[in-house]
């Protein structure tokens, strides 16, 4: 439980406050909302690389580790330190506050392809001409073209002489907008020249640039975005940072053992129950070949909010683009869907190549690694639904759309059985 001060200087246990739908590291940390400290990781990586991309599905905390990372490069240190809220809720100091690192403020250049309602190419041309602006009026740029591109060489060349520090460029959800465009290859083509425009620079103007942090679900070299930035360190799938997003079983039974212990009193079930309930609802996500057991965050969150387990990753994160991607492709035998073996270079195909939904279901998180074995400097990844949540949410969502023919009903009793 967290701790909370009283006028008279006393302090009392109080419920836990939980991010359900908030990704902003600022407010977590302001208002008082758990955070699980995740500051290792990013030091690591910001300390021992420069560009990176990071795949995940949705819901997975893509974009509170964005805005993590923006606090930790804006040098906001009293954000990690320890402190007592308005409301008297006290934060633990993170990791990183007790680290090295110097807290310098660089100039951060933040592009949020998040947002759902974005359906037209001229709304992505909007949102990427008033993200420019942004940092053009901090700067005091006054572009002489449109051209996405030119502007993108000169905010990081002015931010970096203004400030006497390189830029750090943040992207968040890159492939947001192409995935749901996708069976509109008009739509498809037209975004991915204006994400090559305004993206194009960042590996020829490397002497401006601190630190390069890219997100999406799909790995980049299927869009075909950066095929110019050859040189992003695509962490995906490294055992290093295979918990950077998500819950760790260790995570769980060490920073969340008070949550799964009300939890438990809430649904009359010891501690030991209602972890094994848990781990059946949500966890198996395995990003590696270290098997690192990882849970749905999203999931955990709201099932602690809401004091009962329940479905509710599976609600929110069916977007109707990877149903109308799955209906083109060819059906599968469900029921071997746990047994397909697939080489590490399978999931570097263009979304349009495949010919199969299986690795598309992995990057979505219907699927997760189950093993994984090496032969001759390859890996061999043997895919597998993750969970129970998951399980349900295939059945009810989306077998029609991979299976072949057959009942409605006997489909989803089939599913569930596997």
């Amino acid at each position: 439980m967290q701790q909370i001060y009283n006028k008279t200087g006393l302090t009392m246990a109080v419920k836990r406050k939980y991010p359900v739908g908030v990704q902003s590291f600022e407010s977590i940390r302001q208002d008082g909302y758990l955070y699980i400290d995740k500051t290792p990781l990013i030091y690591k990586m910001i300390t021992e690389g420069k560009p990176y991309f990071l795949s995940r599905p949705r819901r997975f905390g893509k974009s509170l580790l964005v805005s993590t990372l923006a606090a930790v490069f804006e040098g906001r240190r009293e954000l990690f330190e320890a402190f007592t809220t308005e409301s008297g809720i006290e934060q633990p100091q993170l990791f990183i506050a007790r680290s090295d690192w110097r807290w310098d403020k660089y100039p951060v250049i933040r592009f949020d392809f998040s947002a759902g309602d974005l359906q037209t190419i001229e709304q992505l041309d909007t949102l990427i001409d008033q993200t420019l602006k942004e940092y053009e009026r901090l700067y005091g740029i006054t572009p002489e073209v449109s051209d996405a591109n030119i502007r993108m060489v000169q905010l990081l060349r002015t931010a970096h002489r203004q400030t006497g520090r390189r830029a750090v460029v943040l992207v968040d959800e890159y492939d947001n907008f192409i995935l749901h465009a996708l069976g509109d290859s008009e739509k498809v083509l037209m975004a991915r020249s204006r994400f090559q425009n305004v993206f194009g620079p960042l590996k020829a103007e490397d002497d401006h640039l601190q630190f390069v942090f890219i997100t999406g679900i799909s790995k980049f070299s299927q869009m075909g975005i950066f095929s110019k930035l050859n040189n992003l360190q695509n962490i995906s799938m490294v055992p290093a940072y295979d918990a950077l997003c998500g819950i760790s079983e260790e995570e769980l039974t060490t920073q969340m053992r008070p949550d799964i212990e009300r939890l438990g009193e809430a649904n009359g079930l010891n501690y030991d129950e209602q972890l094994a309930e848990l781990k059946h609802m949500y966890d198996g996500y395995h990003f590696s070949d270290k098997m690192t057991d990882m849970y749905n965050p999203f999931s955990l969150v709201n099932a602690f909010q809401m004091q009962r387990p329940g479905n509710y990753w599976f609600d929110r994160g069916t977007s109707g683009a990877l149903i109308h991607l799955l209906a083109q492709m060819p059906p599968v035998d469900v029921s071997d869907i746990e047994h397909n073996v697939y080489p590490s270079t399978m999931f570097d195909l263009p979304f349009e190549n495949f010919e199969d939904p299986l690795p598309i279901l992995y990057q979505s998180g219907y699927l997760t690694i189950k093993t994984c074995e090496r032969d001759e400097g390859e890996f061999f990844y043997t895919l597998g639904m993750p969970n129970q949540e998951v399980r349900r949410g295939f059945a009810e969502c989306l077998y029609k759309h991979v299976a072949g023919k057959g009942s409605e009903a006997s489909r989803k009793k089939e599913a569930m059985s596997n």
